[in-house]
């Protein structure tokens, strides 16, 4: 006797009507992100572009506004000497280095291995930052109205801080000077050199620039 064939199910094999495929209904598109709104531009870039650029462009005769120096980068470096035997060390400074500057810093490494100091060539000896754009224009602005004002005994910057190619540089004590730290969280007061890299071809130009943004030099 043979065997009934299992049925197929009703449904197997056929279309569904067009009306049921009318009522699906599309998925609803997404709504489309609102643009952000436009940073805000810095103080000191407003003032660089309405009264830096004619009075320089007065003093030294440029001709062409692309001739007038402008600030290319700041570099932030602080070393951290303690990090080859304690890298709590150097994790505490880059956080302070990131709320100084609000940009994440990097690792410095030995280059050589130097054995009185007790470092081997790859080891951590500290941190830095490179500023650029908005970030630099801020981070001057802070430094020369509210940082440098709270250094003890302050007389003016030495005038003779330049490398004789338009770049200045300075060095700083305590870092505690900036106001986003805390001293009463700060373990270790440590130092810090800042470098100012202009596009100035000549140091009297590169003086001229940053004394226009408010550094404060010393006279006489």
């Amino acid at each position: 006797m043979a065997k009934d064939k299992p049925s197929t199910p009703p449904d197997k094999g056929k279309k569904k009507p067009e009306g049921e495929a009318a009522q699906a209904k599309p998925a609803a598109p997404k709504a489309p992100k609102a643009p952000k709104p436009p940073a805000p531009t810095p103080r000191l870039l407003k003032r660089y572009r309405a009264d830096i650029i004619p009075a320089l462009r007065q003093k030294f005769g440029y001709k062409n506004t692309l001739q007038v120096p402008r600030l290319r980068k700041i570099v932030v470096n602080m070393g951290v000497g303690e990090a080859s035997r304690d890298i709590k060390e150097l994790d505490a400074a880059e956080a302070e280095l990131a709320l100084i500057t609000g940009q994440k810093p990097r690792t410095t490494r030995a280059k050589i291995s130097v054995s009185a100091f007790k470092i081997r060539q790859g080891m951590p000896v500290g941190c830095f930052v490179t500023l650029r754009g908005s970030r630099m224009y801020e981070f001057l602005d802070r430094l020369i109205n509210v940082a440098i004002p709270r250094i003890r005994d302050f007389r003016g910057l030495p005038p003779r801080s330049f490398d004789g190619r338009g770049n200045h540089s300075m060095g700083i004590r305590e870092h505690t000077i900036f106001m986003e730290l805390d001293p009463n969280k700060v373990p270790h007061i440590r130092g810090m050199n800042i470098t100012t890299v202009t596009t100035a071809r000549t140091d009297e130009e590169a003086k001229e620039l940053l004394a226009q943004f408010g550094m404060p030099f010393r006279t006489g």
